[in-house]
């Protein structure tokens, strides 16, 4: 049997306008809306798809505010089990506070009678860019990591995950437990059922406190910057039918007409 804890984050929505909080240290999701990483979406997935042959259970925890339930319960939504609040301001927390965080929020699941053969994360933070917390969580807890899987296999004690190097697939085998950091690609996402958002609206989350104290640390950011749009050309071929032999000469260019 094993069981997967999975690890997400309320971050803004990728899809809408990116917006920086005054101090330019953050995205701010107020405008765009929050959602998870794809990152994060493939590791659920790929929990429930290790988790569900051997009777075993897929935990969604995630570090931040209250608001982040809805990011834990979208991951319910899809097949997990019940899930975890480790209640903080996410905004405070650098990548060796949520490490620490995560690894005592495993060790009290421990001490309650449950062992994760597992934790995945997403790769990287999809606001700040983290590729931290994956790495130092291993460290915190004394196990094995590889980041940046796309496949995990689980064979009694031992894991074996699939990553795409620099010259091809990377094969790595580990002993359980262990971590691992989830690039999406290997598995699809799943998309919640009717049945799934009823069943993720009364599974168990529960929340811990975090008697850490914030300290920002691993992060290294001074700053945020949104790029400039990169700027548009327009080039008027000509008015009027003396425009015409302009004209097809741009879509012979782009191949829509031939000749």
């Amino acid at each position: 049997m094993t069981n997967v804890l999975v690890c997400v984050k309320r971050v803004p929505d990728p899809t809408g306008e990116v917006v920086l909080t005054a101090d330019g240290l953050r995205v701010d999701g107020r405008f765009a809306g929050y959602t998870t990483s794809a990152h994060e979406e493939a590791a659920v997935a790929l929990a429930v798809q290790l988790a569900e042959p051997s009777g075993g259970t897929v935990t969604v925890l995630s570090v931040g505010s209250e608001d982040s339930i809805e990011q834990i319960r979208s991951g319910i939504a899809v097949g997990a089990t019940d899930g975890i609040l480790v209640e903080a301001d996410a905004d405070l927390l650098g990548p060796a506070d949520v490490a620490s965080a995560i690894a005592d929020a495993v060790r009290s699941r421990s001490e309650a009678g449950t062992e994760y053969g597992l934790v995945l994360l997403g790769n990287d933070a999809a606001d700040t860019g983290d590729f931290q917390v994956g790495v130092r969580l291993a460290y915190n807890l004394d196990r094995p990591v590889v980041a940046g899987v796309q496949t995990v296999e689980v064979e009694g004690e031992q894991a074996t995950l699939r990553a795409e190097g620099p010259e091809g697939t990377e094969v790595y085998e580990v002993a359980l437990p262990a971590v691992a950091t989830v690039l999406e690609g290997g598995v699809a996402p799943k998309y919640p059922s009717v049945m799934g958002r009823m069943r993720a609206k009364k599974a168990a989350v529960e929340t811990m406190a975090w008697a850490g104290a914030a300290s920002a640390a691993g992060s290294g950011r001074a700053s945020l910057t949104v790029p400039e749009p990169p700027p548009s050309e327009v080039t008027v071929i000509g008015e009027g039918p003396s425009a015409a032999p302009g004209l097809v000469a741009v879509l012979r260019e782009l191949k829509v007409v031939v000749g």
